[in-house]
């Protein structure tokens, strides 16, 4: 999903383009492979904002996923009612759920804070990141922070505004922005760590076709060359391991292949900065699905980071697609771009056409954990037990950001080299 491209003087992510503070592997990551003196922090002033009812209103300062830290900027906000504010303010009586049974993100949300929170709130920003449905995918798996605050606090807004490790943490990171990135893009991060493993350890435009044996194992390429291995790591999509391991195991691939995927696309669109009447101050904006604009959210590039774009001109991208519109790719790079456009021109009062744009299309290439993920990844893990040095990793299955990703391949990575160890004692003892 990361793709940058340097184009007229503009530096535009088509994938994503941040790198979460909180989570902080893949910064590690940045570090480790000789990156972390570019490392850039996002520019002031740090301010997010959701639409509702065809204005921009700023997400409250010191909120954690939305969620209140600090009692003043949520009472002044003006993106809920007052009864939407007495309803999540009374988060603090409602009890805490009792069972480990899974649920919905809408569902948590509704429960803990009301209606309003979970259709202002939960849909655009915590379903909206994902590109998936607020009512299906889970909050166990996607936000298990919220279910741990809930069960150890029982309340979240108790979690969030006492002396804890969680307020402390949200507190220690705000002077340097919740995110970080690279100048050149998220793409340096790809190269680099191509240059630290070789590249001739990394073949690219080689499919494989077919995996047999049971250790060795033989791949099979598309173009007909067999390559022998003791231990296989399957990092694809799940849908592609599913067709991997078809002839394997038939629940294995069963399991694999009911993650269900969404597709979305990226739109970038650079102006004169003349014909943009909105101070675009801050990183962009989300839509709530009962908005009904088109589009599921809307970053300011040469606002969020530095050295984006040239200083009379600003770009900026529109998110498309996902659960909330599966056909949204059906449609051609013009029309994707006339549903941007017709989305962001009465909010940021631009005038004129675009001096540049960009159309990145992901065909499903956004995973989504649904309510009950966690307990097929239990039975996934188990059935790879029936499979000694066969191994899964990637966004299908274990976290679906890049932080997440990378801490799953570093776990994944020292089972693979824990295997390999014992494998190699049992062949010396054999011999």
């Amino acid at each position: 999903m990361i793709f940058s491209e340097q184009v007229d003087g503009f530096t535009i992510d088509g994938g994503p383009d941040a790198l979460l503070i909180q989570k902080p592997e893949a910064i590690a990551l940045c570090r480790e492979i000789g990156l972390g003196d570019r490392l850039v922090s996002t520019k002031m002033p740090r301010i997010a904002y959701i639409q509702r009812g065809g204005r921009l209103h700023a997400l409250p300062a010191a909120s954690v996923l939305g969620i209140p830290t600090r009692i003043g900027p949520f009472v002044r906000t003006t993106l809920f009612s007052w009864a939407g504010k007495i309803r999540m303010g009374a988060e603090l009586f409602v009890p805490p759920k009792r069972d480990d049974a899974d649920e919905s993100i809408g569902a948590f949300m509704t429960r803990r804070f009301g209606t309003e929170a979970a259709t202002y709130l939960a849909e655009p920003l915590l379903a909206g990141i994902h590109a998936g449905d607020v009512d299906r995918l889970s909050v166990r798996a996607l936000f298990p922070r919220l279910v741990d605050a809930e069960r150890k606090h029982g309340s979240l807004l108790r979690a969030f505004t006492i002396k804890n490790p969680i307020s402390n943490q949200q507190s220690a990171i705000s002077n340097e922005g919740a995110f970080k990135s690279l100048p050149g893009g998220l793409s340096e991060m790809v190269r680099a760590l191509v240059s630290a493993i070789g590249e001739p350890h990394v073949r690219l435009n080689t499919a494989v076709d077919a995996i047999s044996g049971r250790g060795p194992f033989v791949l099979r390429t598309a173009a007909g060359e067999s390559i022998d291995a003791r231990a296989v790591l399957l990092a694809t999509p799940a849908y592609a391991a599913s067709t991997l391991l078809r002839e394997r195991d038939e629940e294995l691939a069963r399991l694999a292949g009911e993650i269900p995927y969404a597709s979305a696309a990226t739109v970038a669109m650079a102006f004169e900065r003349s014909r943009v009447r909105h101070p675009l101050t801050g990183s962009g904006f989300v839509v709530p699905r009962v908005e009904r604009t088109g589009i599921l959210a809307a970053s300011w590039l040469s606002s969020k980071w530095p050295n984006r774009a040239p200083e009379d001109r600003v770009l900026m991208r529109t998110f498309l697609g996902g659960a909330r519109d599966p056909q949204a790719l059906e449609r051609s790079d013009a029309e994707l771009l006339q549903t941007s456009l017709a989305a962001v021109r009465p909010l940021l009062g631009i005038e004129g056409e675009p001096r540049l744009t960009r159309v990145y299309r992901w065909t499903r290439g956004n995973a989504q954990h649904e309510v009950g993920h966690l307990d097929r990844m239990a039975a996934i893990d188990r059935a790879l037990t029936r499979h000694p040095g066969l191994f899964i990793t990637g966004s299908g299955f274990r976290g679906v950001g890049i932080p997440d990703c990378v801490a799953d391949a570093r776990r994944t990575g020292a089972l693979v080299t824990d295997w390999l160890r014992k494998h190699n004692l049992e062949l010396r003892t054999q011999n």
